[in-house]
């Protein structure tokens, strides 16, 4: 695996190209991301870097987690993650990684979670047709059977019901980066990407 980064996803904008088409793009803010813990084989049994992003007040976090970046003398972080990686003698504790690692052109996987939406219907969080609206029927947008006859006499599990919908784990894949500001550590992709604005995302080449 590669090392990947963490940031904010700051919204929606188009692009035109040369050609007059109008491109959808995403603008994300990635980094600066520190390294915050360096395992080897030898001490942890694999290889693997450990990023952080987003300062924040120490009241933020807690005494595990103070404690675990204090040890290296790392500013609070509110977001940690991990990256197995084959090579880790090109990274040093406190690190800083920017979007200049990033190119245009290449193609990242985003890993964001997915906008809530309430409690929805089985019409709206499962695509169910509707019922009949006229001749009488009073079944527009209810589910339906779902129970079975004297035998088994119960709901099975995992049956597509109403329920919460969104807030739920999202990968989109190859995306395409179509322009890198380097200065404002700002990565733009075409295409869309998980999460309302501001939502944390991880972005992975």
């Amino acid at each position: 695996m590669s090392l990947g980064m963490l940031g904010n996803k700051v919204g929606m904008t188009q692009i035109f190209t040369e050609d007059g088409n109008a491109n959808p793009v995403t603008i994300i803010k990635v980094g600066p991301c520190v390294v915050t813990q360096i395992k080897t084989t030898s001490t942890d049994g694999y290889n693997a870097i450990q990023i952080g992003y987003k300062q924040v007040p120490r009241q933020k976090l807690t005494k595990p987690e103070l404690g675990h970046l204090d040890k290296t003398n790392i500013v609070p972080l509110k977001y940690l993650k991990e990256y197995p990686i084959d090579n880790v003698e090109d990274f040093t504790l406190g690190q800083i990684i920017n979007a200049e690692d990033f190119e245009e052109g290449q193609f990242v996987d985003v890993t964001g979670k997915s906008i809530g939406k309430g409690f929805a219907g089985t019409i709206k969080r499962h695509h169910y047709t509707r019922g009949p609206m006229t001749h009488g029927s009073k079944n527009h947008r209810a589910p339906g059977s779902i129970g079975a006859a004297s035998y088994p006499a119960r709901v099975f599990k995992g049956m597509r019901m109403a329920g919460r919908m969104g807030t739920d784990r999202v990968k989109v894949e190859n995306l395409k980066v179509v322009k890198v500001v380097p200065e404002k550590n700002l990565l733009v992709v075409k295409g869309c990407v998980p999460g309302h604005k501001n939502a944390f995302v991880t972005v992975q080449k």
